[in-house]
């Protein structure tokens, strides 16, 4: 489908329309950070869906609200307050393919420790004056976040050095900071400007742009991310991962095959 660039930005940007909707919450892992009010238990359950969001919709669900039942659907109090024991009753769970128990430990104690010292993950992801994309600040949440010991948890969060696409952070960056009246996107990070998302990069997304002529490169990794970020911030410089709903929409629709 080779259209010119008018076409294909009214092409997208209906398609964008249709898909950023409150509709989309309900079959999506953005579901379960839409359960809270409290700005922490959102970024909390929000990087929690994100970090297990690979293979099925409802599977991602179903393991995420595993994981708020093991914290009392509570999360921010139960980072603050649990027990040593509380986390030894998890060590052998499993929670999502390779996310086991131990990861989820891991994780806990890591946001035990950034939210004594932040009130909020924003701290963790703010951008250099003269950065305008997430390349750079993704890799520093990384470190903060990850600290120096190894530890099996560490595959689970992605290094856009590494040339990963960063997918599941892209996306939980999405949620955050996009701001619209459409009700999908939480907007709640005042700090930090939408103008420099990225589209979370996978298999539909990347199979999608390609059908579509917005990307060359047949990887799906970070030097895509940016050949994908030159295009779609041509179509709107100030809200370029609204795309992401039109991209994620054809995929699911299969309209282009």
């Amino acid at each position: 489908m080779m259209l010119n660039f008018e076409e294909l930005k009214i092409f997208l940007d209906e398609k964008a329309d249709q898909y950023n909707h409150p509709e989309f919450i309900e079959n999506d892992p953005i579901q379960i950070p839409h359960r809270f009010t409290l700005k922490q238990d959102i970024e909390i359950a929000g990087f929690l869906a994100a970090t297990i969001s690979w293979g099925n919709r409802k599977a991602i669900i179903k393991s995420a609200e595993k994981m708020l039942d093991i914290m009392g659907n509570t999360p921010y109090d139960f980072i603050l307050n649990h027990s040593e024991k509380d986390l030894k009753s998890i060590e052998d769970k499993s929670i999502h393919r390779t996310f086991n128990g131990q990861d989820f430990i891991y994780f806990m104690k890591q946001f035990n420790r950034i939210y004594l010292n932040n009130e909020s993950l924003e701290n963790l992801f703010r951008l250099n004056e003269s950065e305008t994309s997430f390349l750079h600040s993704v890799e520093r949440f990384r470190s903060s976040f990850l600290g120096a010991e190894k530890h099996r948890s560490h595959k689970h969060v992605s290094s856009p050095y590494k040339n990963s696409s960063t997918k599941r952070i892209i996306m939980f960056l999405r949620w955050m900071v996009r701001k619209d009246k459409r009700g999908v996107d939480f907007g709640i990070w005042e700090n930090t400007d939408q103008q420099y998302l990225s589209i979370p990069l996978d298999v539909h997304t990347g199979n999608i742009s390609r059908k579509l002529g917005l990307i060359s490169r047949t990887q799906n990794d970070w030097k895509t991310v940016e050949e994908l970020d030159a295009v779609i911030r041509k179509f709107d410089g100030k809200d370029p991962a609204k795309y992401d709903f039109a991209l994620f929409g054809l995929g699911v629709t299969k309209e282009l095959l």
